[in-house]
């Protein structure tokens, strides 16, 4: 009810495709964007944005971890900051990359509430097993597929990118590495599965 109230909202206060729009990068929905305007998304390589991501589980921990911080110490508000994503995880809809995200997250907060610290591989692979135990036929969903990949190459590539463009200006040289980090294991999959692959992607996404 709460996830329909405000995507009605977003409708009454824009027009579309911006409440589309905004539909999809707070809450996943990508059911009020046009059918050309959507092409426009995948075709540019910003699916991402506009679908439930990790990236949408990425903005709640990082809101919830800074405003918590104004009132409570940082192992006292781990507690609610899980909360707040398993809230999110339902007004969002329980999509694969959505899952996988929250759970990488959990652990580590988790692991912090008591004083240990968790590789970011440990967490992804042990986020995977969790997934494929409950619903084995994740294996085979694409949105499954690509937030793991996406994140596996990140995790190896990102830094050694980031170090190679040291001449960029710092606010874009992040989004850079992680975009080109990540494109490296995505690219192949969505040619073999959407039969195209924009080059301009890492950009793109960069300056997004």
């Amino acid at each position: 009810g709460l996830r329909n109230r405000l995507i009605t909202f977003y409708r009454s206060a824009l027009p579309e495709p911006y409440a589309g729009l905004m539909s999809g990068i707070t809450l996943g929905s990508k059911g009020g964007l046009t059918n050309d305007f959507w092409e426009k998304v995948k075709r540019t390589g910003v699916a991402h944005v506009v679908v439930a991501s990790g990236m949408n589980v990425t903005f709640v921990t990082s809101f919830l971890v800074n405003f918590l911080a104004i009132f409570l110490p940082r192992r006292k508000s781990i507690s609610f900051v899980i909360l707040g994503i398993v809230l999110y995880l339902f007004i969002s809809g329980f999509e694969a990359p959505l899952i996988r995200a929250a759970i990488m997250a959990v652990i580590v907060f988790s692991a912090q509430e008591v004083g240990r610290l968790v590789s970011a591989w440990r967490a992804l692979i042990l986020s995977a097993l969790i997934m494929l135990l409950v619903k084995p036929e994740w294996l085979i969903d694409i949105g499954f597929i690509l937030s793991f990949v996406a994140t596996a190459s990140i995790l190896l590539f990102e830094k050694r990118i980031r170090d190679r463009l040291a001449k960029i200006p710092k606010f874009l040289r992040e989004g850079l590495s992680t975009s080109f980090a990540a494109q490296i294991g995505v690219t192949p999959i969505l040619f073999v599965t959407f039969g195209y692959f924009n080059i301009l992607s890492p950009v793109i996404n960069a300056l997004v």
